[in-house]
């Protein structure tokens, strides 16, 4: 009775290990066949936007701590149609791009000088990311 007790119990066991296994390399399977780039574009626009309401806080509000900032937001801008080839067509996603972009033109040829100011140039890239994600998100 122990044997067949022991025996059910190994072979559970091995039935969960070779389940965890396969669904690690079916999980990815299926990772490596998705284009890592819309999320990557996301992702450093976010940390960058993060690290201006950051330095907004700490009340570093200067052009210079602002720009390199500004300067990569509009940088990652320009890929936003190759990112999302599938909204590249979307009139309004394009819309939507070109705005943002106009947006941080308008903030790099007159960088925040004030903490005012930094706030409200941080305002505009945040509507501006906001009437998109409105439309797009999913």
């Amino acid at each position: 009775m122990a044997s067949q007790t022991s025996r059910f119990l190994f072979i559970f066991i091995l039935g969960l290990l070779v389940g965890a296994v396969a669904t690690v390399i079916a999980m990815r399977w299926l990772q490596e066949r998705q284009d890592p780039f819309p999320h990557s574009v996301m992702h450093v626009m976010s940390k960058q936007t993060d690290v201006l309401k950051q330095n907004l806080t700490a009340n570093r509000c200067t052009a210079s701590d602002a720009m390199p900032r500004l300067q990569t937001l509009r940088a990652v801008a320009n890929d936003l149609e190759t990112a999302f080839p599938d909204l590249a067509e979307d009139q309004r996603f394009v819309s939507h791009a070109g705005q943002l972009r106009a947006t941080l033109d308008g903030a790099l040829s007159a960088p925040p000088v004030g903490c005012p100011d930094a706030k409200a140039t941080l305002a505009k890239v945040g509507e501006a990311c906001k009437a998109c994600h409105d439309d797009f998100a999913r």
